[in-house]
């Protein structure tokens, strides 16, 4: 379900970026909704939305490529303002008759940037700024009408703007944090370029999604699946202020869950909603669906398959459910795959559903990143312990066992686990951390307990910090934390005689090991 009102829209198309979705973060920090859409999607797909404005990506690629990304040239004619970031700009240029050329000294990384005249996308900013470049192209020659807005010493056209036409390149990251000025920029081009309100909100959100909701929905009936997360409660209570007593919520116990988490997911939701709440057993179902799988993608796919199995069994006996509502975020659609954007992993919830079910999805946050959902969630009241939940995967404990879930093995990982949840805790962490826990991998290690010798598990501790989970950097904790969290799980929990900790970011890792 696409966030459809009659508010402003920026649509970024995307080139194959790295930094693409930290430039649609940076847009909607200006309270202003906007979209990534492929680079190839035809002109008359996009007019026919009438956005406000377009971004054009970066990307890895260089114009001279066969093959190279191109973009419908008929949107550089629609009088839509447009700005081109990285090779946005070189296609710009590319397109309307500029020269893009090799550089003669390829630039990666943190540079100084001189601002020429008094271009708008730099008004009230200063003469002399610090910007992040990462190319290996560059403009040499602009195109007719434009002029020079910036340059920095390896760069001659490091900004450049037609006005006239409102096209605007810069050669930069203004989207990065090593750009700490970029989103002064983009607010220029949002606010002195596409003239947008900025009146996109949480309150917004939910007024247009509400009604956006009744007009899909009808008078039909919606099974949510309840995880207890704030992805899944934020979408419930969404769907409820909508069309109220036609939701039915539905919480599976698939067993993966952390401990306590089942009897907490239950005694919350029960206690802040008042909505039809029906909890389903299905640990044994979905442990058996589990057997001999080690492959991580069949995890996921599986786990995904029995979760709507599940659901359908279960809907057939409460009545008939035209549509399934869930938590779907915009990295896990990132992540799952998008065209242009590679298959990363696939989610449960995403990638991982059978391709024949006899459910229609409804997935009001598909477009939002957990902060925004975050936002969502207060407003419509949630409680802080389900608004601050730290982010759980929908396929549970079960990839973050490397290799194959057994009961023998999840009771193990779920003892480790609640430990670093109950010492991060108690360190004050938790809330500053993106995501803190366990994970039990198939190495065994030797250890010494008691004078006698051990051949036990070896556990890993992760604990990052994120915006959006689309990167992440390893958190370092405080080295006191780290061994009571270490000393606790190995006295206390049988079966693991070693714990080390994970120091990767993403990427190039991913946050969960599976």
């Amino acid at each position: 379900m696409r966030s459809h009102s009659k508010r402003d829209l920026i649509l970024i198309l995307d080139f194959g970026a790295q930094y693409v979705q930290l430039i649609a973060r940076k847009i909607r920090e200006c309270k202003v909704y906007c979209e990534i859409i492929p680079c190839t999607t035809p002109a008359d797909k996009i007019l026919a939305r009438k956005p406000k404005g377009l971004v054009l990506s970066g990307g890895p690629a260089s114009i001279h490529e066969p093959g190279a990304p191109l973009m419908d040239p008929a949107l550089l004619k629609s009088g839509i303002p447009i700005l081109g970031i990285c090779y946005g700009q070189q296609l710009i240029a590319h397109i309307l008759g500029g020269k893009v050329a090799p550089a003669k000294r390829k630039e990666f990384g943190r540079a100084e940037l001189e601002v020429v005249g008094d271009p708008l996308l730099f008004t009230g900013l200063n003469k002399r700024l610090i910007c992040w470049m990462s190319h290996a192209d560059y403009v040499v020659g602009l195109p007719n009408g434009f002029r020079l807005a910036a340059k920095t010493e390896n760069c001659p056209a490091a900004a450049i703007e037609d006005t006239s036409r409102g096209l605007f390149g810069v050669q930069f990251h203004p989207e990065v944090v090593h750009t700490p000025w970029g989103k002064d920029l983009l607010s220029n081009f949002l606010f002195l370029a596409c003239e947008c309100k900025g009146d996109w909100t949480a309150a917004s959100f939910i007024e247009s999604s509400t009604e956006r909701i009744k007009e899909i929905v009808g008078k039909e009936s919606v099974l949510c699946g309840l995880s207890g997360g704030v992805d899944s409660c934020t979408a419930a209570a969404l769907v409820h202020r909508a069309i109220g007593d036609q939701l039915v919520c539905m919480f599976i116990d698939h067993g993966l869950l952390r401990k306590g988490e089942a009897e907490s997911v239950e005694r919350t939701f029960r206690q802040h909603f008042k909505v039809n709440l029906v909890t389903v057993e299905a640990k044994k179902k979905f442990l058996k669906r589990l057997r001999g799988v080690t492959d991580p993608e069949e995890k996921r796919k599986a786990i995904g398959n029995e979760f709507i199995e599940v659901f359908q069994h279960e809907a057939d006996k409460l009545g008939n459910f035209a549509f399934l509502a869930q938590g779907t975020l915009y990295p896990d659609v990132i992540e799952s795959g998008t065209g242009v954007a590679a298959t990363i992993k696939t989610h449960h919830n995403v990638g991982g559903l059978p391709e024949t079910m006899n459910f229609k999805l409804l997935e009001p946050l598909r477009e939002l990143f957990k902060d925004e959902v975050r936002d969502i969630a207060y407003e419509l009241g949630l409680p802080d312990e389900i608004v601050w939940r730290q982010p759980f995967p929908g396929p549970g404990l079960a990839i973050r066992i490397l290799g194959e879930v057994t009961p023998e093995r999840l009771k193990i990982l779920r003892e480790a686990d609640a430990i670093v949840v109950e010492e991060i805790m108690r360190a004050g962490l938790y809330t500053r951390l993106w995501q803190s826990f366990a994970v039990l991998t198939p190495l065994r290690s030797v250890g010494v307990m008691g004078d006698q010798r051990t051949y036990g598990n070896v556990a890993v501790l992760r604990a990052v910090t994120s915006e959006d989970a689309m990167t992440a950097n390893w958190a370092q904790l405080p080295f006191e934390v780290l061994e009571v969290i270490s000393n606790r799980i190995i006295n206390e929990v049988e079966g693991i005689n070693r714990v080390v900790y994970d120091v990767s970011s993403k990427p190039p890792s991913t946050i969960e090991w599976e």
